[in-house]
């Protein structure tokens, strides 16, 4: 298992496009993946649960990923969020 922290550096926060765009770069991937923020953990492939999340520029998360592929999970997301 892999987790690592970030801040997400994307403009306007993770609105629709960009949380379909981030669910789409977790999907690519075997491992499970899930978003932590406080208290709330969701799985980094549903679209619905990451909305739930309603997730602004400049806060913190962590991303956790456990399977074959995890630590290539983790780096793929941190690269999309912190693109920006």
């Amino acid at each position: 298992m892999v987790s690592k922290s970030m801040t997400i550096n994307i403009p306007k926060g993770l609105e629709a496009r960009p949380v379909a765009l981030l669910v789409q770069v977790a999907s690519q991937y075997e491992s499970s993946i899930y978003v932590e923020i406080q208290e709330k953990k969701v799985n980094a492939k549903s679209i619905m649960g990451m909305m739930s999340l309603g997730l602004a520029e400049g806060e913190k998360i962590t991303i956790i990923a456990n399977g074959p592929d995890e630590d290539a999970a983790v780096d793929a997301i941190d690269k999309y969020i912190s693109k920006q």
